[in-house]
């Protein structure tokens, strides 16, 4: 794993809990002011969502980390976004989510940004990177770009342990259908991709 060591002022934008978890502890060893903030309108159904965000409130207390929350269950406009692309909606999903978490970063006066969504070892690396990189560029600040993979099992671990909420899939309802479809693949490294 690289780390910048560079202390800044860092807006995380944060899945859920169980993914943010070991995120926040390597930030915050390396110095960084962070602050989470949580925008996920991809997550359906709503219960799931609620799960989700009522968890990462829960252990941001427990931490005493500041969550900014852009709280919009917003089903029908992610539906909308993806409607004509379902196959290649990931990197539709991740433009919206990091390109709201850059402009929050953005007006909050915060000097850089990076995702939970880099711990999952489901998640497409490299396209998720090109679009924060554009985020970033698009909003003047800087994306910080860290592999948290290696930390994945132990944020599962420590979720467990502190009994907060476990999903079992992605978020999005095409990603809930997958779930009950096939079995899951991780995705090993970008160059498998």
């Amino acid at each position: 794993m690289t780390g910048g060591g560079t202390t800044t002022k860092t807006l995380l934008h944060t899945c859920c809990a169980p993914c943010a978890n070991q995120c926040i502890d390597f930030l915050r060893d390396q110095g960084h002011e962070l602050t989470a903030f949580w925008y996920n309108p991809n997550i359906h159904p709503y219960t799931e969502y609620r799960a989700r965000r009522d968890a990462l409130r829960e252990y941001c207390k427990l931490v005493h980390l500041p969550l900014l929350e852009a709280d919009e269950y917003a089903l029908r406009p992610f539906i909308t976004a993806v409607a004509d692309h379902i196959e290649t909606r990931c990197r539709t999903c991740y433009e919206i989510r990091l390109n709201r978490a850059a402009q929050a970063a953005a007006e909050g006066g915060f000097e850089a940004f990076t995702s939970s969504l880099f711990i999952s070892p489901y998640q497409n690396h490299e396209l998720m990177r090109q679009v924060a990189e554009a985020a970033a560029e698009a909003h003047h600040l800087r994306f910080l770009y860290q592999d948290f993979r290696p930390l994945f099992r132990a944020g599962q671990d420590r979720a467990r342990e502190l009994g907060l909420y476990m999903q079992k899939y992605c978020g999005c309802i095409f990603s809930e259908e997958e779930r009950y479809r096939k079995p899951k693949q991780i995705i090993r490294s970008d160059a498998e991709l």
